[in-house]
């Protein structure tokens, strides 16, 4: 049996899902992390399964033979925090994260509680980076 990807591009709308974050703070920095991405990619934000807005995308294949496609970039509005998913190479690399401000990190995510914690021009930085190593990652 084949392996089955939960997470895929959809077409339900970006605007209708964040327009329902309860919290207002919360949805007006998701808002403002679309206007970001898709400045940095030059592409529109897409739904990738029911809870990650998404930008590009790339085709993955591991040694394992598993395979597929997930967006360069995105992000997904927790109830916790804002959690962006990103190139886990920036992500773990503690000289590029300095300066950021308050967050923490897991293997390939970069959590926030809200963008006032973090420094907006590394912000933008880290996710410059992130873009440029996936484009790298999806040429070789």
């Amino acid at each position: 049996m084949a392996y089955e990807l939960k997470t895929k591009k959809t077409d339900d709308s970006v605007a209708s899902f964040l327009n329902k974050i309860e919290d207002e703070q919360k949805r007006k920095d998701c808002f403002t992390i679309v206007d970001i991405m898709q400045e940095l990619t030059g592409f529109d934000a897409k739904m990738w399964g029911a809870a990650i807005v998404g930008f590009g995308s790339y085709h993955y294949k591991y040694a394992s033979g598993h395979e597929g496609d997930m967006c360069l970039v995105g992000f997904s509005p927790r109830k916790a925090n804002i959690t962006l998913y990103l190139s886990g190479y920036i992500v773990q690399s503690p000289s590029i994260m300095e300066g950021l401000g308050k967050f923490k990190t897991g293997k390939g995510c970069l959590y926030i509680n809200k963008l006032s914690d973090v420094n907006m021009d590394k912000f933008r930085d880290i996710i410059q980076r992130s873009i440029d190593k996936g484009r790298e990652h999806a040429e070789s």
